[in-house]
């Protein structure tokens, strides 16, 4: 910035946005990988603790429960194609500066001629606030455990969030 509060670039433009985005490697394909997010009997094996009901497919709202945050999420799914793209939107946790909903995007890649898939999370539209930061830090902490228990899921077949929180 100058002197007078004029940008210099457009890394000094106001921060008026935040997102996040985690990624891992799963030592599987990536129809196997993506078929474990979008098939609700494997989402709830480990991640949705509560439960998910209903399969992510474009145009449909499914619903997520968990134990650690108790009570059904309804999720829009913005998009699905498969198997390498999955859009959803669901509500913030705790709404803050008017703020419904945001936008989580996973992405499947295939690496390693096909033998592994990278899984690339983000999610955005949280506001420049103290709360919008300290609501997508939570979920970017939920996020990283999610693409830990997906891996150790699809690979051995292990619910690693089984009595995490509950």
């Amino acid at each position: 910035m100058t002197d007078d509060n004029t940008p210099t670039s457009p890394d000094d433009e106001p921060l008026t946005e935040l997102s996040f985005t985690v990624s891992g490697r799963v030592s599987r394909p990536v129809a196997e990988v993506y078929e474990a997010v979008a098939d609700p009997d494997q989402l709830s094996h480990y991640f949705t603790t509560g439960g998910a009901h209903g399969r992510l497919e474009s145009g449909t709202t499914v619903s997520w429960d968990f134990h650690d945050f108790p009570g059904r999420f309804p999720v829009t799914v913005v998009e699905a194609t498969p198997p390498r793209r999955i859009e959803i939107r669901w509500g913030a946790d705790k709404p803050e500066d008017g703020l419904t909903e945001t936008t989580v995007v996973f992405e499947f890649s295939p690496i390693d001629e096909g033998r592994r898939t990278l899984v690339t999370i983000t999610e955005s539209a949280w506001r420049a606030t103290s709360p919008g930061a300290r609501n997508a830090f939570g979920n970017c902490e939920g996020w990283t455990g999610m693409l830990a228990a997906l891996k150790v899921w699809v690979e051995h077949g292990i619910n690693l969030r089984e009595g995490f929180y509950a």
